[in-house]
């Protein structure tokens, strides 16, 4: 009986040591994974940065463009995805290479409008003037409309291309100065305009001076 006794005491304290060994070696297991959780990112987290970022820089460097030139592109532009489409249009459709295109379309408001000018004019142009239509469509504000009229003016009439780019500018530079500017009065033949003069203020005529008494003098007193 004693040794049965002594034997569920020992057993007891075997049983109190493996617990708290346990204990120990579960704590710091724990300590470790709420560290990892920390610095490994949440999948669903990460999932959602596959944004228009990541779809810039990965079609930029589809199309050749370099690493840190991408990155500094999509970083800055304000719709990642018009420019990378502005740039990869005007790369499978010109002669003009997508690390000269770059530059262009991360300047322009509108880089699909000039990636569509830069095409169409590129085109009309039998391609001869590259680096021209790249450099006029940028400075165009409205490049769709430039770009309508160069292809529209070179489909009627055989104008040298450089020729035509300079015409076009500056009818777009026109056109936007008109428009920014405050439209005259147009007053319609025949009619007549009464001006009503101001009243004059009419003039009150002076009074008359009045003349001062003379002063008499005080006799003097009897004696």
């Amino acid at each position: 009986m004693a040794m049965s006794m002594s034997n569920k005491a020992v057993n007891r304290r075997k049983n109190k040591q493996v617990s708290s060994t346990s204990r120990s070696l579960i704590v710091p297991v724990l300590a470790i994974a709420g560290w990892l959780t920390t610095i490994l990112p949440n999948p669903a987290i990460a999932a959602s940065y596959s944004n228009d970022y990541s779809n810039c820089a990965g079609r930029l460097l589809k199309v050749g463009v370099t690493a840190e030139a991408a990155s500094q592109a999509c970083a800055a532009a304000l719709r990642p995805t018009d420019l990378a489409a502005c740039v990869v249009k005007i790369d499978k459709e010109t002669q003009i290479a997508a690390t000269d295109a770059l530059s262009s379309c991360g300047k322009a408001r509108r880089p699909e409008e000039l990636a569509t000018c830069v095409v169409g004019v590129s085109l009309s142009t039998k391609e001869e003037a590259n680096p021209a239509v790249l450099n006029y469509c940028g400075r165009s504000l409205l490049p769709v409309r430039f770009g309508q009229c160069v292809v529209g003016l070179r489909s009627q009439i055989d104008v040298p291309p450089a020729q035509v780019l300079d015409t076009c500018i500056s009818a777009d530079d026109s056109v936007i100065g008109a428009s920014s500017s405050t439209p005259p009065t147009i007053i319609p033949a025949g009619s007549s305009i009464e001006t009503v003069p101001f009243p004059t203020q009419q003039t009150v005529p002076a009074q008359p001076t009045i003349p001062t008494q003379p002063t008499v003098p005080t006799q003097p007193g009897a004696n």
